[in-house]
């Protein structure tokens, strides 16, 4: 037989014209591909996957359609290699999961083809390696559903086309899971694009050494989002304080003003379980401390906030000013992102910013220690790492340089790295209640406590619809810790009943986030007129829940009590997401995947098995249709009454009320989330 296959280790190995392929088992029931060309494939290029676990795999050599081939099956999933390196992937019965999109003219049969088309290409010159594409035969009628989070209302991902690449707002997680019972992992941080076109499915990177994806197949979503955490690393425990009620705004700009939003909290016996510090509570960029004029005395804060039973947080920014006395020794270590041309400044918030190279580990140990000294040494544990993407103004990827390669190879990692500087330095102070809030992750950043929010994203019924679906599809990509700006971020005037009508539904979605957090950067406020404040930058309007009217007032301090309440509930899910990585907040098709209206439903969600949610997201709005999943019954919260599954209900909705069921049979008790 040809040297073109061969199977070595239960490995299935092609090679041909410069091209390497192999085909390997990689955990339960999935396969990892990896492909390169004129280069030895690197394994030193783990990126997210762990390391390889033994299962029973069997590979072996033989024919199909009279040609060579390589067979492989590992658990429910199979792949096929033909002599011409095409690769097709199936369930145990044969069922086709996904297959190269081939139109070669070495392709028998019915895939002969002028178009000479291969599954996998390498191009060369598009930058500092080559633009890799692997392309697969498309089901039209298939389902998808993951990716992270993009700011558009579709939940069925087919048809549409994604970067590749993070920006404020959006954070590109490269899974996706199929309803024919498959998940495929895109196990590469460069920039570029997926394509779920219904001719043919797409993936591409703008510049990479080789080709590198994992698939799994299950029975279930559960299943193989279950296999996707082993592969990727479980969800970290969320901290029992972490499940409280989080308080924020744009921006406190003293210690006295933040303390006094504590004692007021305390005062009216409301929950909170966080506070945070935002930005410019610093002097400068890049320096990683308090402007001791605004903040004298962090020590006694910290303390007077735990003897209210209230966190802190304070905001970290990868950002370096020039004028910071750490930019000098940064810049002579090469501590800091490059730029292949033009002016080094990558940023223009308040001065000339460079970001720092998360991917350096000598400039992870630097910042850290910045951090330690001056935050964490004054008995600050938790942090917020902001513009995590990094956000360079403008995104120019193809101009920007990191310590492991071009941004054009590895840029969507930066917010990974970036966790890990303050995770490995809390890990070493022998921290291990750990979560950091960061604007942007990758794949296993789950598994480094992390919790991603949304972005700045607009103060609008039409952004919040956008955020539960970004939710919904951040869950399937494997980040449970998720939450958003409630209200919104930008121009949320708290004056404007018709915000204040935005607020209140917004909060009431939050209630049933993993994490619950109110934060925005209201308009309307002096300071934010004069557009300057305390520290050099805008702090927007009192953003507390006292400060949108009596009538929101009275309806938000409800919703307090309630998520207080549910936090026994809230444990047990994040328990068992840590332990089987089911995310707490999931589409309806997790749990319901033989119910075909469950696959279709975007502004509804479960949130652990018992509790359905169902938002308001229009302004106006009070009913709604309420799909309710086939296969159990639902009590409606409001009314008590309950109903088999299976059908859609109309709910009465007044500005007080987000309809809510809860699973019959579950740990739940209806009255419980009643709103009194």
């Amino acid at each position: 037989m040809s040297q073109v296959l061969r199977v070595e280790d239960q490995r299935i190995i092609y090679e041909y014209d410069g091209e390497s392929m192999w085909l390997e088992p990689w955990g339960e029931n999935s396969l990892r591909v990896r492909a390169a060309k004129l280069r030895p494939i690197d394994e030193s290029m783990a990126w997210a996957l762990l390391p390889r676990k033994e299962t029973q795999s069997k590979a072996e050599l033989g024919e199909w359609e009279g040609e060579p081939a390589a067979f492989m099956e590992n658990g429910s999933i199979c792949a096929r290699v033909q002599k011409n390196g095409r690769i097709t992937i199936t369930d145990r019965d044969g069922k086709v999961l996904l297959q190269e999109f081939v139109r070669n003219r070495s392709v028998k049969g019915t895939n002969f083809s002028p178009m000479m088309l291969s599954g996998r290409e390498f191009l060369p010159m598009r930058g500092p390696d080559r633009a890799i594409t692997v392309r697969f035969e498309s089901d039209p009628e298939e389902k998808l559903y993951g990716m992270g989070q993009y700011q558009q209302e579709l939940l069925n991902l087919k048809g549409a086309v994604l970067e590749l690449a993070h920006r404020n707002s959006q954070v590109s997680i490269p899974f996706v899971l199929s309803d024919k019972n498959y998940g495929f992992f895109w196990n590469n941080p460069a920039v570029g694009t997926a394509s779920f076109g219904t001719n043919r499915t797409e993936w591409k990177a703008e510049s990479a050494p080789q080709v590198d994806y994992w698939v799994t197949a299950g029975e279930n979503p559960r299943q193989i989002m279950h296999q996707y955490a082993v592969a990727t690393g479980m969800p970290s425990m969320m901290p029992d304080f972490a499940m409280g009620f989080w308080q924020c705004k744009m921006r406190y700009r003293t210690q006295e003003e933040l303390l006094n939003v504590a004692r007021e909290y305390k005062r009216r016996k409301l929950p909170i379980s966080v506070i945070i510090i935002d930005f410019f509570h610093w002097p400068n960029q890049g320096v990683w401390d308090f402007d001791e004029r605004y903040w004298p005395d962090p020590v006694a804060m910290v303390k007077e906030l735990e003897e209210m039973g209230i966190k802190l947080f304070v905001s970290v920014w990868p950002t370096v000013d020039p004028k910071s006395p750490n930019y000098p020794e940064m810049l002579e270590k090469g501590y800091l992102i490059h730029t292949d041309r033009g002016n080094r400044t990558q940023l223009e918030c308040g001065g000339y910013e460079v970001f720092y190279d998360a991917t350096n580990p000598g400039a992870r140990e630097f910042v850290w220690e910045r951090i330690k000294q001056n935050y964490y040494d004054r008995g600050i544990k938790y942090y917020w790492l902001d513009a995590a993407e990094p956000e360079t103004i403008p995104y120019h990827f193809d101009n920007l340089r990191y310590h492991m390669g071009s941004a054009l190879e590895v840029a969507n990692i930066y917010p990974y790295y970036y966790e890990k500087t303050v995770y490995d330095g809390l890990i070493a102070q022998g921290e291990t209640e750990l979560i950091n809030l960061e604007r942007c992750a990758w794949a296993g950043s789950q598994s480094i406590a992390t919790l991603v929010w949304s972005g700045d994203i607009v103060s609008s019924f039409h952004s919040m619809r956008r955020q539960i679906v970004a939710g919904l599809h951040m869950a399937v990509a494997g980040i449970p810790w998720w939450t958003t700006d409630i209200g919104g971020f930008d121009f949320g005037d708290p004056n404007d009943p018709a915000f204040r009508e935005l607020l209140v539904r917004w909060f009431q979605y939050g209630v049933f986030c993993p994490v619950f957090r109110l934060h925005g950067a209201r308009v309307n406020s002096g300071d934010a007129l004069e557009g300057m404040g305390y520290g050099g930058a805008p702090s927007g309007a009192d953003n507390e829940v006292w400060s949108y009217g009596e009538e929101a007032y009275e309806i938000l301090s409800k919703y307090l009590f309630l998520r207080e309440r549910i936090r026994p509930y809230i444990k047990e899910q994040m328990q068992k997401c840590h332990e089987e990585g089911i995310p707490p907040m999931r589409p309806l098709f997790t749990d319901y995947p033989g119910d075909k209206k469950a696959w279709e439903v975007k502004d509804q969600f479960l949130f652990g098995p018992d509790i359905l949610v169902s938002p308001i997201t229009h302004a106006g709005q009070t009913t709604r249709e309420v799909v309710l999943p086939a296969g159990t019954r639902w009590t409606e919260v409001t009314t008590g009454i309950t109903y088999d599954g299976g059908q859609t209900v109309t709910c009465e909705a007044p500005l007080s009320v987000i309809p809510l069921f809860v699973r019959e049979g579950g740990s739940l008790e209806a009255g419980l989330l009643r709103i009194q």
